[in-house]
């Protein structure tokens, strides 16, 4: 089965559910999302699957898939794990990282740099998606860079549709560059402090967006 095409299909009905053409809570049918997206019911399920791991789905046996929103607390919630997770690797990854993959976060951050150019806002993501994963790994610390995979995962597609946001790219290109240095330097409570701020930012972003989404569902309506 081709991985990415369920992954677009994936990205196309997280886009439906921010955008609020679903009810939270709402029955997602097959043949309605299969019609309207000119696609075939089993990359839509593969879809169905990978949305589950993000929770904005939830897979009920003999149902089907449903819309799951999470909360504002719950959201909080996990962006503030997320921020502590990621500056405890970056703690880590200022004693630990290799010239070699210093290199790989400048060639990451250079690949941010022509998505914005390009003005392909989900080429960026995926770039900084590398980025992250790099100082992971630079961690050491096998569990914490599978647990840090687990919950980037799950927070990828709020992660993804804060970078709509005006200067939203910019800005993390900028914080990109605090977090780089720190790490070049061996500072680690600089690189830690500076990738808790950024994965923080990212959350306050996500929910000036949800908001706004919000807003614009209810003139809609």
């Amino acid at each position: 089965m081709d991985q990415r095409l369920s992954e677009r299909i994936a990205e196309n009905i997280e886009e439906m559910i921010f955008d609020g053409d679903f009810e939270d809570g709402e029955r997602l049918s097959e043949v309605q999302l299969a019609e309207k997206l000119n696609v075939s019911r089993t990359p839509l399920r593969e879809a169905f699957q990978r949305l589950s791991q993000t929770g904005l789905v939830e897979l009920v046996p003999r149902r089907g898939a449903f819309v799951r929103e999470p909360g504002p607390i719950e959201l909080s919630e996990m962006f503030e794990v997320m921020s502590v997770l990621e500056a405890t690797c970056c703690e880590l990854a200022a004693q630990r990282i290799s010239d070699e993959a210093l290199g790989e976060l400048e060639e990451a951050n250079q690949r941010c740099q022509e998505a914005i150019d390009a003005g392909q806002a989900d080429a960026y993501y995926l770039a900084n998606e590398r980025f992250h994963q790099i100082i992971y790994r630079q961690s050491g610390n096998g569990f914490l860079e599978k647990e840090a995979l687990r919950l980037q995962k799950r927070l990828r597609p709020f992660r993804r549709i804060q970078l709509r946001l005006r200067g939203r790219l910019q800005q993390s290109m900028a914080e990109h560059r605090v977090i780089l240095d720190a790490l070049g330097a061996a500072e680690s409570q600089t690189a830690a402090q500076a990738v808790k701020d950024h994965v923080a930012i990212q959350g306050d972003t996500f929910h000036a967006l949800l908001l706004a989404l919000r807003e614009k569902k209810s003139k809609r309506a």
